[in-house]
């Protein structure tokens, strides 16, 4: 089965289709990783088309579509869950979401991403690469980790300990969405926001209670 995912938790927007069957490690046919800051919602749907052109495949040989469902920033989650979403609606076929640090490294290790306002998204994993602690968004310092860390090196000095970079992929995406894909029953997608969202709508106005004077 052909399967386009894509991730839009972190800066760098990723997008890769695959060939996956159950049981065997996905082969990826195309990919792209593009540093996209906050511009997600212009870049994705090109990195889409760029993809599937890469690998001369049509949006009607797709057989599923899986996103990340963060944690990360409000506004890049909903464009990429919203654009996997409306793909697959559009052709009829199933959208798996999965745990974007999930879909980090391999095996037993502990993952770190760029969370802002200083501090970082995180997840623990056993040796089978099972999750078993998180998602959680913490201070460096107070993030439940073990050794290995991998993901953002730049959290290495507050975390006291070497973290080997690693990043999503399009293999991981599978990986992680494995369980879902071979059940044929995928999991409703519920971003992990982990925090609120920066913006808030405005306060309610008072009523006027009194009248303007000479009227």
């Amino acid at each position: 089965m052909l399967v386009l995912a894509l991730d839009t938790a972190t800066p760098t927007l990723v997008v890769g289709l695959a060939r996956w069957s159950a049981g065997v490690p996905a082969e990826v046919l195309a990919e792209t990783a593009v540093e996209s800051g906050n511009r997600h919602a212009e870049l994705l749907t090109p990195a889409v088309r760029a993809v599937l052109a890469d690998a001369g495949v049509g949006m009607a040989e797709l057989g599923a579509v899986v996103t990340g469902l963060g944690p990360g920033p409000f506004t890049g989650l909903r464009v990429g869950i919203v654009t996997a979403a409306a793909l697959a609606d559009a052709r009829g076929l199933p959208v798996v979401g999965v745990c974007s640090l999930d879909a980090v490294g391999t095996g037993a290790r502990s993952v770190v991403t760029d969370a802002r306002r200083k501090e970082v998204y995180w997840a623990g994993y056993d040796a089978d690469g099972t999750r078993v602690a998180g998602p959680g968004v913490d201070r460096p310092e107070d993030a439940a980790l073990s050794d290995p860390v991998v993901g953002d090196p730049g959290f290495a000095e507050r975390l006291g300990r070497p973290v080997q970079a690693a990043a999503v992929t399009t293999a991981g995406l599978l990986r992680a969405a494995g369980p879902q894909l071979a059940s044929g029953r995928p999991d409703p997608l519920v971003p992990l926001y982990l925090r609120r969202p920066d913006a808030v709508p405005p306060a309610a106005r008072k009523a006027v209670s009194q009248r303007v004077a000479g009227q």
